[in-house]
C-alpha cells in the first residue's frame, strides 16, 4: 500500500510517497498553502495514489521540545482529519529536515528550486517514519499495512513510551561529548576528534561509479549478520573484513544515533568505499537480495540525469548506458509500440535525448545482470500504464494535440508550476496555441541552452540566453517546442489532458511560492513588479 508524507510549512506543503512493499519514501510534489484549498489537492493525490494513510512531520528543537510550528502542524492534522474523515494520520519527529534536504539536492544537481526542497524533505521524514516502524514491527508484519490499523484521528507517534530506547536528541549528544572527552583525555582534544572524524569514513575514499569499478578495492563484501550477535561482534567482523576503520568508533556512531538495537539479521554487501554512516543505514534498513538493486527516475528527471544516475550505481559503464539510449525500442512491446506511435525517431536534429519525457518516474527494483535496455523498457511501460489507464491519447486530441505533443506539453507544465497550478498552467499554453502567441516559456529556453553552453561559457546572463537560436527557445519560436525537455510526472500528464476552466493568458510564481495569473500583459508585468523580485531573475 502508498503512504503519503507531509512537510508541513505556511506557504508550502512537500508531498512524498512511499510503497510499503519497496520501503522506499520518493519525492512527489509540492501544493501551496492557498486559503483551504491546499486540503482539496492533498485529497486528489491521496486518491491518485488509493491511500488514506498520511505522516506529518512533527518539527521539534535541537532539545527535543516542540515549537509554535508544532503546535501549526497539530492544527494542520485537525483541518486535514476534517477534510479527509478517512484519513490516519501519524507524526514524525523532525528537526533541521529541510536543511539535509537542500544539503542532498546540492550533491545531486547544480540548480534547484524551493519547491524540490520541500518535496525533499518530505521523502526524508516519510524514509524515517517507515524505518522506525519497520523496527518496531521487528520485521514481522506480514500485512499490507505498515502499522496498527486503528480508527484513532490522530495518533502521535512521537511522544516517547516508558523504556523507549531512543531517547532524545539531546541525550545522544551528551553521550557522544562524553565519549569522545574520554578519548580525548589520552589522545589530545584535536588530535581525538580528527582521529573520530576520519574513522567515520570509508577504508578507501574511492570512487566507484562505472569508471572505476574494475578496482580491486571496489568489489561487493559478502557480510553475514548473525541472529543473537552483539554489536560488538558485529563491529569486530565488520573490522575484520576491512569494511570499516574503527570497530570502537563504529559501535559509538550506532549507539548515539540509536541504531545500535535497529540491525537486522541477513546478509549484506559491502564496499570499502561506504562510510560508517552508509553501513549503519544498510544495517539498520535491512539485508536485500544481494543481486537485487533499486532504482528511482524523479518527476522531471531529465534524461541527463537519468544517465548519471545509472552510471553512479557501478554496474554499467557510460558506453554501455549511451549506447541503450541510443536504441529505438519499437517493437519491443505493444505497450511500447502504442507509447511510441507518434514519437519522431532516435535521433534529434539539435541534440536532445531522444527519449526524453519517455521514462516514468517511479522506483523500480532490478536484478545486477540486468541491462540498461531493461531499466528503460520497464520505464516506458510504466509510463504507457498511465496513459493507457486515464484515456491521455484520446484527451490530448481532443486539444489538438498528438501523443508526442501531449507528452511535450507535460513536460513543460511539470517544470512550470507547482501541483496546485499544474491545471491553469496547462490551459495558458493551450489559449496560447490557439491564440498563435509565443508560449513563452522559460524552463524551455534553460533547456535550449542547456543543449548547446551547459556550463554558460558563452550564454552568461539571461539577456543572453534568451537570444539562443533553438526552436526549444519559445521566446522566438512560435508553437511546442521539437519535443519534451524532461519526464513529466502524472500530475503534470493529467493536468494537460484535463486543462482548468479558465482564459488567463499568463501566469509565474512570485516569490512567496504563490502562483499568479493575469489576463494581459499589463496585469503580467505588475505582478512582476508586485510579486517576482528574485525568482523572476534567475539565471536560466
Amino acid at each position: 500500500m502508498k503512504i503519503i508524507g507531509l512537510d508541513v510549512g505556511t506557504r508550502r506543503i512537500g508531498v512524498a510517497t512511499a510503497d510499503t512493499s519497496v520501503r522506499i519514501a520518493v519525492p512527489n510534489t509540492t501544493v501551496i498553502v492557498n486559503n483551504g484549498l491546499e486540503f482539496t489537492e492533498i485529497a486528489r493525490i491521496a486518491r491518485a495514489n488509493n491511500t488514506d494513510w498520511f505522516v506529518l512531520g512533527l518539527p521539534r528543537s535541537n532539545e527535543g521540545k516542540e515549537t509554535a510550528q508544532s503546535d501549526y502542524v497539530r492544527e494542520f492534522a485537525k483541518a486535514l482529519k476534517k477534510a479527509i474523515p478517512s484519513a490516519k494520520i501519524r507524526f514524525q519527529d523532525e528537526s533541521l529536515t529541510s536543511v539535509e534536504a537542500e544539503k542532498r539536492l546540492k550533491a545531486r544537481k547544480r540548480g534547484y528550486r524551493r519547491e524540490e526542497i520541500d518535496a525533499e524533505a518530505a521523502s526524508i521524514i516519510l524514509q524515517d517514519f517507515i524505518e522506525s516502524m519497520a523496527t518496531a514491527t521487528h520485521g514481522n508484519n506480514t500485512s499490507d499495512e505498515p502499522y496498527d490499523s486503528t480508527d484513532d484521528i490522530i495518533i502521535d507517534d512521537t511522544k516517547k513510551k516508558k523504556g523507549d530506547k531512543k531517547g532524545n536528541p539531546m541525550l545522544r549528544k551528551i553521550v557522544l561529548f562524553i565519549v569522545i572527552a574520554i578519548v580525548a583525555l589520552g589522545i589530545g582534544g584535536g588530535i581525538a576528534f580528527a582521529w573520530y572524524n576520519s574513522a567515520l569514513g570509508p577504508v578507501y575514499d574511492i570512487d566507484c561509479s562505472a569508471s572505476g569499478k574494475e578496482d580491486a578495492r571496489c568489489e561487493f563484501i559478502d557480510f553475514t549478520v548473525e541472529s543473537g550477535e552483539s554489536l560488538q561482534k558485529i563491529s569486530d567482523n565488520l573490522e575484520a573484513a576491512g569494511l570499516i576503520r574503527s570497530s570502537f568508533v563504529f559501535q559509538i556512531y550506532m549507539r548515539t544515533q540509536s541504531l545500535s538495537e535497529q540491525i537486522k539479521i541477513g546478509d549484506y554487501q559491502f564496499r570499502r568505499n561506504m562510510s560508517v554512516a552508509q553501513i549503519g543505514a544498510q544495517l539498520v534498513e535491512g539485508a536485500k537480495n544481494p543481486n537485487v538493486f533499486s532504482f528511482t527516475i524523479l518527476p522531471g528527471a531529465t534524461v541527463k540525469d537519468i544517465k548519471a544516475d545509472l552510471l553512479k550505481l557501478g554496474y554499467y559503464t557510460e558506453s554501455e548506458i549511451n549506447s541503450a539510449f541510443a536504441k529505438d525500442y519499437r517493437g519491443t512491446s505493444p505497450a511500447i509500440d502504442s507509447l511510441l506511435q507518434d514519437w519522431p525517431g532516435n535521433s534529434n536534429p539539435y541534440g536532445a535525448e531522444p527519449l526524453e519525457g519517455y521514462l516514468f518516474g517511479d522506483t523500480y527494483e532490478f536484478y545486477k545482470t540486468d541491462k540498461v535496455e531493461k531499466i528503460i523498457t520497464t520505464a516506458m511501460t510504466a509510463l504507457w500504464d498511465v496513459i493507457e489507464g486515464n484515456d491521455m491519447v484520446n484527451k490530448f486530441a481532443s486539444h489538438g494535440l498528438n501523443l508526442y505533443q501531449g507528452i511535450t506539453l507535460a513536460s513543460i507544465v511539470q517544470l512550470e508550476s507547482g501541483t496546485t497550478g499544474q491545471a491553469t498552467v496547462a490551459q495558458i499554453f493551450y489559449s496560447r496555441l490557439s491564440q498563435n502567441i509565443m508560449l513563452g516559456s522559460d524552463v524551455t529556453t534553460k533547456y535550449a541552452v542547456d543543449l548547446v553552453d551547459p556550463d554558460r561559457t558563452t550564454y552568461t546572463d539571461n539577456s543572453a540566453s534568451l537570444e539562443v537560436d533553438s526552436p526549444y527557445n519559445t521566446r522566438k519560436y512560435q508553437g511546442l517546442p521539437p519535443g519534451p525537455i524532461t519526464n513529466p510526472g502524472v500530475s503534470a500528464l493529467l493536468a494537460v489532458a484535463n486543462p482548468a476552466d479558465t482564459s488567463y493568458l499568463y501566469f509565474l510564481t512570485g516569490d512567496d511560492g504563490v502562483m499568479y495569473y493575469s489576463y494581459t500583459e499589463d496585469e503580467h508585468n505588475r505582478n512582476i513588479v508586485e510579486h517576482c523580485q528574485k525568482l523572476c531573475n534567475v539565471q536560466l
